[in-house]
């Protein structure tokens, strides 16, 4: 009797679990409620390679060239091409590529770097970061006929598509039969899940140890002597300190075998003759934003709030009164001050980046 008492209770909370389990996880604890159909949809806007989720628009070369100028150009260069702040998105494909779906670049010995373009297997990787994470400053806010035709410009100058071509939900589907990298991704690996992927085997784990034939030690037979090791200045300063390529802080010399190599030196900035005319006078708020936004300055920095580089409102707590300093940093740009990801230098001109300097040494106030 025990134990059929025993058996019913057991069956009798398997029930109540079950009713729990088919409830709304709201009704169940009490807090908050069920996120509505809207609501989910708001943030189900991944794009799958299988082009699944891809909303319906379109854009021209035209239409993308002219948002890429006005959004995009400042991190990336007008064709893409550009390192200083981010790893190049446009290069390195070569015509043959297209037709084998294989970038030969990839495994050329001696190839200074990889682009975007010479590692993405599908382009519905490119269109979904390009809608949930662009532009830097204030992601999600482009269009979807917009993400269409910034697409669409950046496979035009890759060499993808042609001049006058337009990308829409169908036409996507031809340009990743185009696609460059096409046919080098693996799913060996068996990192991700599900059979759309490959199948369902334990990942990582079919590596066997090698333990003959080892490459040996290098030997070095020559090296770069001190007297001709900052020939051509600081490579640290003529690199960017983020991605493959670092360039060497040329100012030390040659760490022995076993140290680290020094850490790059902060440049110091050249002092430029203010122009004719020019006065330091007083900060003039409106102006100064108003040069700011002209040339893209509140990409990467915020007046009161980190972007890619500082806050204005922090520069001119460390920099306070120092005009002639802050003027010329602005022209020159540089890198190792806030942090890695270096500032290329502006081609405002000496009395705008006066005004803005003035502005910054005197507080940063509205």
């Amino acid at each position: 009797m025990f134990r059929f008492r025993k058996a019913i209770t057991g069956l009798a909370l398997l029930a109540l679990a079950g009713a729990a389990a088919a409830q709304p996880a709201a009704k169940i604890t009490g807090l908050g409620r069920d996120a509505t159909p809207k609501e989910v949809a708001a943030w189900d806007i991944d794009v799958r390679p299988d082009f699944k989720g891809l909303p319906a628009g379109s854009g021209t070369v035209e239409q993308g060239q002219e948002i890429w100028e006005g959004k995009c150009a400042s991190c990336h260069g007008f064709f893409g091409e550009s390192g200083e702040v981010f790893s190049p998105i446009i290069g390195g494909v070569q015509p043959k590529d297209l037709e084998t779906g294989h970038v030969a670049n990839l495994i050329t010995p001696g190839y200074p770097g990889r682009t975007t373009f010479m590692k993405v297997a599908t382009i519905s990787t490119v269109w979904d970061f390009v809608n949930r994470a662009m532009p830097w400053n204030a992601p999600k806010t482009l269009k979807t006929n917009e993400v269409y035709a910034v697409l669409a410009f950046m496979l035009n100058i890759g060499g993808i598509v042609p001049d006058n071509f337009t990308l829409d939900e169908k036409t996507i589907r031809d340009v990743q039969k185009r696609m460059p990298n096409r046919n080098g991704m693996t799913t060996d690996h068996a990192l991700w899940p599900g059979k759309e992927f490959g199948g369902a085997k334990k990942p990582d784990t079919s590596n066997v140890a090698c333990m003959k034939d080892c490459t040996p030690e290098p030997k070095l037979d020559s090296f770069l002597p001190d007297f001709a090791r900052n020939a051509h200045g600081n490579l640290a300063e003529q690199n960017r300190l983020v991605g493959a390529q670092h360039g060497a802080d040329t100012t030390q010399p040659e760490p022995k075998t076993g140290e680290k190599p020094a850490l790059p030196a902060a440049p110091k900035a050249p002092v430029e003759a203010a122009a004719p005319g020019v006065d330091a006078g007083k900060p003039d708020a409106k102006k100064a934003v108003a040069l700011m936004q002209k040339n893209g300055c509140l990409i990467c920095h915020g007046l009161t709030n980190k972007i890619v580089g500082p806050a204005y409102s922090d520069v001119a707590k460390k920099y306070a009164g120092q005009v002639d300093y802050l003027a010329a940093k602005i022209k020159s740009g540089g890198a190792s001050v806030w942090g890695a990801i270096p500032m290329p230098p502006q081609a405002l001109s000496v009395a705008d980046a006066k005004t803005i300097a003035v502005w910054l040494a005197a507080g940063a106030g509205k």
